[in-house]
């Protein structure tokens, strides 16, 4: 009965909070909110294609935009009314500020609004539409309704290319077969003026440096009967004569200490020759050979916009330059047809000191401070090398419950060096890739002390390599990568721990793990303007197969009984995969859709019965299933007991899937919101009976899927995001079957049901 009530009033005070910020009750009098358009198609051919491409041309004509809304609500409208006219207060000036002035339907203008959506079809083939509109008005709020009159879309019959009758009309005759626009097509504009910029582009890369697209003319000759067009693309007349002509690279100059305050016509006297290429300046951090490894316009060479470009992103993706400026300008040659190439080079500084202190609370009570010590040399050799060293620290302990005295502290030095290129044992073809490839070289060593447990130190090496195909392909191969950890200093309470669970003692054996890594990642979020973009990460690891090789060549048997060993250590043998895919659905008023599918696998082999715990995988948590404290997910039935989520110690698993769909919509302009649903778990591949675990069964495993949902808030600075994600489960997979969505269970005014099932994830940082 209590719980009917409470629910009954919080149906009330939403409905009230619906209708106040609706924006409605403050209009000025006799004025009516304008709400939007809709548009309508109508025409006599039912045979018409593309009705919703002629749909969005028309709603792109379509002026003033409503004031924005969200479930009938317009919070932005709401602060704006609620301030009043003349605010004096700070906080009415602010909401005056952050709020959105009324669109009032006495100020729409239809009739013009009429034109632009008839311009709008005339661009796509519908040549000959008629727009009309009414306007459908209520109490306080109107909306226009426009009818277009349309006919079927005009279609290419003929796309003439000029003759080859000079250098310019050849080059693009010659690519006349990868046109952009073909015959059957319909008539667009946009597709014309993108099918001149691709020429243009082709033209660029073949020397002729001041074309544009604008010297190319299309004359269209339209026939009614059958709705169709012929075009016919020419040079223009008028065109200068510089943009007919071929140009090649003169000089060459590279200023590696530009300054950007520094005056136009300064004239700089110290300079250096350097395989036909002129250093201007005293100040030469970088060798010039390094340099000249990204340059990609060379004396005598012909010019090409693809060359102009890979020297700039190769510059710039140095990490030693804060801007790359190419110039060019005719040579002052008596030869003409001929360019200078000026390369203006403004460095950052080549060191940097960075110190971050935080202070990280857990979800199993464990809170303490963080700092992090790091240090950036960007030219270490003379050779445009990333040093980084890093120093981090932790102490983090429980401020009440059983393990108030437990405490644990870690340090953590690190030594990277990126070199800007391969290095390989043996010679590496050269790339025109627009990004410079880079060898990393990684040695890093971990000693954490968890009081009273254990002592665990970890020791790394990385050698490897990443580089891109493109802006939105990377890959990263590490050949070696060497991981040794051993386990020191085990309490008595410990050990008996991990005597009767044999999963967890393997888990925390000595470490041995050597072998390689290679990941792809394909990334469309660089596409600002597309739709729908997808990410796609996959990686493959697998370690300890060459000593096992070796040892089978000697004859002997490997096998977890009969395990063998490296440097007086067992060594790890497995194989691990992970895919993680996601799509961001972007809508107009900037909100988004976001799906993602993550999965991955480790499988224990040969030398190893289990994962190493650094390998396994984990479920819970703010980046994960955002309804359940971190890790504390599986693997699949099992139920982590009080004491287990309150501990250090941590079960994972071999297999992990897990999925969330989240939409992410705007607030205000850096304040953003969320609602989500996460679902996943995690597996053994064999089973544990210590923990009475049961192995993955495909059978099976759909009904041990955990499931959460919430909401968010994200404070979003771009640089900076702040995320606060409040969650509840909707299905326990440790419950009988039967009994596992626990929906109906739901009672917010219960506090006892809250703390158990309220969970709050405060991150920086989108989950995915």
């Amino acid at each position: 009965m209590q719980r009917t009530v409470i629910n009954r009033c919080l149906i009330l005070l939403a409905c009230w909070f619906i209708a106040s910020c609706s924006g409605t009750k403050n209009l000025p009098k006799g004025e009516k909110l304008y709400t939007g358009a809709d548009i309508k198609l109508e025409s006599p051919d039912k045979k018409i294609k593309n009705r919703k491409a002629i749909k969005a041309a028309a709603e792109s004509a379509v002026r003033p935009k409503p004031n924005k809304s969200f479930l009938g609500m317009r919070p932005k409208l709401w602060l704006y009314m609620a301030a009043g006219e003349e605010p004096k207060s700070k906080i009415k000036k602010w909401m005056k500020k952050k709020g959105e002035a009324p669109v009032l339907l006495s100020n729409i203008k239809p009739g013009a609004t009429t034109e632009y959506i008839d311009a709008k079809l005339f661009n796509i083939g519908i040549f000959k539409g008629i727009t009309e509109y009414r306007i459908e008005e209520k109490k306080k709020t109107g909306k226009v309704i426009y009818t277009c009159r349309i006919h079927k879309q005009y279609t290419l019959s003929e796309i003439r290319f000029p003759a080859k009758n000079s250098g310019v009309e050849t080059v693009i005759s010659e690519t006349e077969e990868k046109a952009s626009i073909k015959i059957g097509d319909e008539y667009n504009l946009e597709g014309l003026k993108m099918e001149r910029v691709r020429l243009d582009a082709i033209l660029k890369d073949n020397g002729y440096y001041y074309f544009s697209p604008d010297y190319l003319l299309f004359n269209a000759d339209t026939n009614e009967t059958d709705r169709t067009v012929s075009l016919k693309l020419s040079v223009k007349n008028d065109t200068p004569e510089k943009a007919l002509r071929k140009y090649r690279i003169n000089n060459v100059y590279i200023q590696p200490d530009y300054s950007l305050t520094a005056r136009a016509d300064s004239v700089i006297k110290d300079t250096l020759k350097y395989e036909n290429v002129h250093f201007l300046g005293k100040r030469m951090r970088i060798r010039p050979k390094v340099l000249l490894r990204s340059v990609y316009l060379k004396k005598h060479e012909l010019y090409t916009r693809k060359n102009h470009n890979i020297t700039l992103n190769r510059l710039m993706s140095m990490g030693n330059f804060k801007f790359v400026r190419v110039n060019i300008s005719d040579s002052d040659t008596t030869a003409p047809d001929y360019l200078d190439v000026k390369v203006l080079l403004t460095s950052m500084p080549k060191r940097t000191f960075r110190s971050e202190v935080d202070l990280v609370t857990k979800s199993n009570n464990f809170t303490g401070p963080r700092l992090n010590l790091s240090y950036l040399n960007r030219n270490t050799f003379n050779g445009a090398e990333l040093l980084n060293l890093n120093l981090a620290g932790s102490i983090e302990t429980q401020i009440s419950g059983k393990y108030k005295n437990l405490y644990s502290y870690s340090i953590n030095p690190q030594v990277e060096i990126y070199v800007p290129r391969f290095v390989t044992p043996f010679p590496v073809r050269k790339t025109n890739s627009m990004y410079i490839p880079k060898t990393r070289f990684s040695i890093g060593y971990n000693y954490l002390k968890r009081v009273n447990y254990f002592d665990l130190r970890t020791f790394q090496f990385v050698y490897g390599f990443k580089w891109k195909e493109d802006i939105r392909k990377e890959h990263e191969l590490n050949p070696v990568n060497v991981n040794f950890t051993t386990v020191r200093n085990k309490s008595a309470e410990f050990e008996e721990l991990l005597v009767s669970n044999p999963f967890l003692r393997k888990s925390y054996e000595e470490q041995f793990i050597a072998g390689g890594m290679y990941s792809y990642t394909y990334n469309e979020q660089v596409l600002p303007n597309k739709k729908v973009q997808y990410y796609f990460f996959g990686s493959s690891e697998i370690a300890g197969n060459t000593f096992s090789l070796a040892r089978a060549i000697g004859g002997e048997k490997i096998s977890p009984d009969n395990q063998g060993k490296v440097i007086g250590s067992v060594y790890s043998q497995f194989t691990r995969l992970t895919v993680d895919g996601r799509s961001y659905v972007n809508f107009r008023d900037k909100n988004k859709l976001v799906f993602r599918l993550y999965g991955g696998l480790g499988k224990p082999y040969g030398n190893s019965s289990t994962l190493p715990y650094v390998k396994q995988f984990f479920s819970g948590g703010p980046n994960s299933i955002r309804a359940f404290r971190i890790n504390s997910v599986g693997p699949g039935t099992y139920k982590k007991t009080t004491e287990d989520r309150n501990s250090f110690l941590e079960m994972g698993g071999d297999i992990k899937i897990e999925s969330n769909i989240e939409y992410r919509y705007n607030i205000i302009k850096f304040l953003k919101g969320a609602l989500f649903v996460d679902a996943g778990n995690i597996w053994l591949t064999k089973a544990n009976p210590a923990n009475q675990v049961p192995a993955f069964s495909v059978s099976k495993f759909h009904s041990e899927i955990a499931v959460g949902a919430g909401i968010g808030l994200r404070l979003d600075l771009n640089f900076f995001v702040l995320r606060f994600d409040l969650a509840t489960p909707l299905r326990k997979p440790w419950l009988e079957e039967g009994h596992r969505w626990v929906t109906d269970q739901i009672s917010f005014g219960n506090p006892s049901w809250r703390s158990e099932n309220l969970i709050l994830n405060v991150a920086i940082g989108y989950p995915f």
